[in-house]
């Protein structure tokens, strides 16, 4: 028989980015008896990772941040530079290690809320709520009830989408022989790499010391590399273009993340809820998922209190419909990707544009970052986007994340 926990009043499905921030925000708010279920250490856990988000001020999680940055830099292909001061806003840096330990330090200081090291299976309606099917470390079989269920664990199959393009990246954590960095400015979109045929390629480098960053390769297009494609990529960043000279490479990261017009749906049933990128929080223009985890997480916590809206949109529909304009035309090659983005960063406040890539920003602003944009390639790909069948993924598309 599955041992059985009595019911609370949330249960989180997932203790990455999305899961952890639901539940201190669950906290923070006064909401009470939440369970996060997050796999135990072995294959299932994701390997470490870099979020990265613009704010204001230290926000929550500043004990956690290994860096941030005053300046940021875009680099043109011809190797003109603009550098831009988005303050009062700045870049800041989390590793997955760090956050995930100061919330699950913050977590243990509220009696109601638990960490259940447990493989999540299945999510189920019942009566009053849902159930959430385990199996616990040790192998027994758990049954975990709460009145609302919130599952971050990825989708089997993204929804269907008129276009989905993949932002695919492998990363260097570098250790230079000589300083190289300067610590005040990120880089984030150096075009000075080849660009695919359709999408674009960018370096991306956010330095932790004179002598140390992260170097990044990063594409948007329909298909991730080899390995060994982006490991060629990364040394001729490094040496053909930033000439860092002899440099140790210290550790790597690598991922997938899914740019899509796709409309994912909130709710999986009555009492169980999407939270994180399964949720629709990914920014489909950008890939930036973390600034609108958290928008999402308080709103959900202060419903949840309240007696709101359990879980609202991440992203409203003008922004969503801008995204899916941006997503085609840079797909179709209707516009230059490398191009489009820098002109955005030299034409654009930085602040304005920064918060434009947050969903923060007024319809009249919008409409100004519009007319700094290739106006004729961005209306006529508007104007044939009703008209475009939405497509489920196939399967080769779905193992290629």
């Amino acid at each position: 028989m599955p041992e059985e926990h009595g019911q609370v009043k949330a249960v989180v499905v997932g203790g990455g980015a999305a899961g952890l921030s639901l539940a201190h925000w669950l906290t923070r708010t006064g909401t009470t008896a939440v369970t996060v279920i997050e796999a135990p250490d072995g294959p299932s856990r994701p390997a470490e990772r870099t979020w990265c988000y613009w704010d204001d001020g230290p926000g929550e999680y500043e004990e956690a941040v290994v860096a941030s940055w005053s300046r940021l830099r875009i680099t043109a292909a011809d190797g003109a530079r603009t550098t831009c001061d988005p303050a009062p806003l700045r870049y800041r840096m989390l590793r997955s290690a760090s956050f995930e330990e100061l919330i699950r330090s913050r977590l243990a200081r509220y009696p109601a809320a638990r960490v259940l090291r447990a493989t999540a299976h299945d999510v189920r309606d019942v009566r009053g709520g849902a159930e959430v099917y385990c199996t616990a470390a040790e192998g027994n079989a758990l049954t975990v009830r709460g009145s609302h269920v919130f599952d971050s664990r990825p989708l089997r199959r993204r929804p269907p989408a008129r276009t989905t393009l993949l932002q695919h990246f492998r990363g260097w954590f570098v250790h230079t022989a000589t300083p190289c960095f300067d610590p005040e400015v990120a880089d984030l979109m150096d075009f000075r790499v080849p660009q695919p045929p359709r999408g674009l390629a960018f370096g991306y480098v956010l330095p932790l010391a004179p002598d140390r960053a992260l170097v990044e390769y990063t594409e948007f297009s329909r298909a991730p590399l080899s390995t060994t494609a982006y490991e060629t990529a990364l040394r001729r960043y490094t040496g053909d273009v930033l000439r860092l000279g002899p440099l140790r490479v210290e550790s790597t990261e690598q991922g997938v993340i899914p740019m899509t017009d796709a409309r994912f749906p909130r709710g999986a049933g009555r009492s169980v809820f999407r939270i994180g990128a399964a949720g629709g929080a990914t920014r489909p223009a950008t890939g930036y998922t973390f600034s609108a985890v958290q928008r999402q997480s308080r709103a959900i916590a202060v419903a949840l209190r309240d007696g709101g809206e359990t879980v609202p949109r991440p992203h409203g529909r003008r922004a969503l419909a801008m995204d899916a304009v941006v997503l085609r035309a840079l797909d179709t090659g209707r516009i230059d990707g490398p191009r489009f983005f820098t002109d955005l960063f030299r034409r654009t406040p930085t602040e304005r544009l920064l918060r434009f890539l947050d969903g923060a920003s007024t319809p009249w602003e919008e409409f100004g970052i519009g007319l700094r944009t290739p106006v004729v390639p961005m209306l006529r790909t508007a104007a044939e986007l009703p008209f475009l069948p939405r497509r489920t993924p196939t399967t080769h598309e779905e193992t290629s994340r």
